[in-house]
């Protein structure tokens, strides 16, 4: 008997992350004796994944950025679709990226209702647009939340859903080596550190690059000494790279999760882009100041239909104001600076975010028990049916069958 095929799905880089974790607990819970196929990125494929098409086509944010990429998309949500009733997988799991993926779930559910049709991320329903927890509950048999309180939203309309919790917990952000980390890059012990993260998307970084090296060009008076290292990743890299390397003051770019979490540990505060990053950044417990900016139409559309007070999830968790969120209007090199100075010369106020984030790591369920990611795959593979009899048919996407055939961890 040849273990279950699992089609997932993932749009950016934070769901390759999702994804790719997901796949090591699948592995780890079967023995090896499990198969995938799908779309994703770098983590995913490292993973056994052979992705259908490069998961950069869609990682796009906001609807003046979308709009050029819709007849394309259109293509690929067909194309997508198509592949998961060739393949008829034992489960798909689309990880976040809702706008592409809830998309190509419909599809599949109105061809071949055998399929078990799971979600992994909440749609922030608490957040903006409470209608679509009916909605998604017509087309999803499950939803895997990474939030406690998520569940009773969706519950409340039909649609199962389990608190995983967030896998950003299984990533070792607290477990950064700051000496180490200015051992390999020659930093004195004294060298203030200022950690950068622009971005993960190629629409933020170019909207915020700029912003930052106006920021920096301010600090550079106020802290001469100052140092910044920039943690990026993947196809963003090189763009990144050539933007510090005419930055006004010294900037370290590193790649991969160990430089960025030493980073991390080394620093004194950072400037990030809002997103997963500033997750991480709590449970590294480095303070920081969160900036965003994006097409004023998009923004203008998103402030008439947000219901929830601040972007970064710990301030949203918390319901208060810890850390700072320059956004939109308020992204200016002058607010930025003034935001990232208090942080470089206030002990106390370094202190009182690393204080604040304590609870909000335990909501994202560090520490004890299970991982998310086992949680997660537990309940995947409860929707399965492991009693299956024969072999599965072979996958006739544009791509091959990845057979899953990693050592189990």
């Amino acid at each position: 008997m040849t273990g279950p095929l699992i089609y997932l799905v993932a749009g950016e880089p934070s769901g390759d992350v999702l994804g790719a974790r997901l796949m090591a607990a699948l592995k780890q819970a079967m023995g090896g004796q499990v198969r995938f196929a799908g779309i994703g990125g770098e983590r995913m494929i490292a993973e056994g994944l052979v992705s259908l098409f490069p998961m950069e086509e869609l990682t796009l944010f906001g609807l003046a950025e979308l709009l050029p990429k819709l007849p394309h998309l259109i293509r690929r949500i067909g194309q997508t679709a198509g592949d998961i009733l060739a393949c008829r997988p034992d489960a798909v799991i689309t990880v976040d990226a809702p706008d592409f993926c809830f998309r190509v779930l419909k599809k599949v559910r109105r061809a071949d209702a055998s399929i078990k049709l799971i979600h992994y991320v909440a749609p922030t329903v608490w957040a903006w647009r409470p209608g679509r927890a009916r909605k998604i509950a017509q087309f999803l048999d499950h939803l895997l939340v990474l939030l406690p309180f998520e569940p009773p939203y969706f519950e409340a309309v039909g649609l199962p859903a389990t608190f995983v919790g967030h896998s950003i917990v299984e990533a070792g952000v607290e477990r950064g080596d700051a000496a180490a980390f200015r051992a390999r890059h020659d930093l004195a012990a004294d060298t203030p550190l200022l950690c950068v993260l622009p971005g993960s998307r190629r629409s933020e970084i170019k909207v915020l690059l700029p912003d930052f090296a106006a920021t920096l060009a301010i600090l550079k008076e106020r802290h001469p000494g100052l140092t910044v290292v920039v943690p990026t990743l993947g196809k963003v890299a090189a763009p990144v790279r050539a933007a510090a390397a005419v930055w006004p003051v010294p900037a370290i770019v590193v790649e991969g999760d160990g430089e960025k979490y030493d980073a991390m540990a080394a620093s004194i505060a950072a400037l990030a882009a809002s997103g997963t990053v500033a997750l991480e950044l709590a449970l590294a417990r480095l303070p920081s100041v969160i900036a965003y900016r994006i097409h004023p139409l998009t923004f203008w559309l998103y402030r008439r239909l947000i219901r929830v007070k601040f972007a970064n999830l710990v301030n949203i968790m918390l319901g208060r104001m810890l850390v700072p969120e320059c956004l939109q209007d308020d992204c200016t090199p002058q607010q930025l600076a003034d935001a990232v100075t208090l942080l470089l010369t206030d002990a106390a106020a370094r202190r009182q975010q690393v204080d604040g984030v304590a609870q909000v790591a335990q909501w994202l369920g560090q520490g004890g028990g299970k991982t998310p990611s086992q949680r997660a795959a537990a309940t995947v593979l409860d929707l399965v049916d492991k009693a299956r009899v024969g072999s599965q048919p072979e996958c006739r996407g544009d791509h091959a069958m990845s057979p899953g055939l990693n050592p189990p961890i």
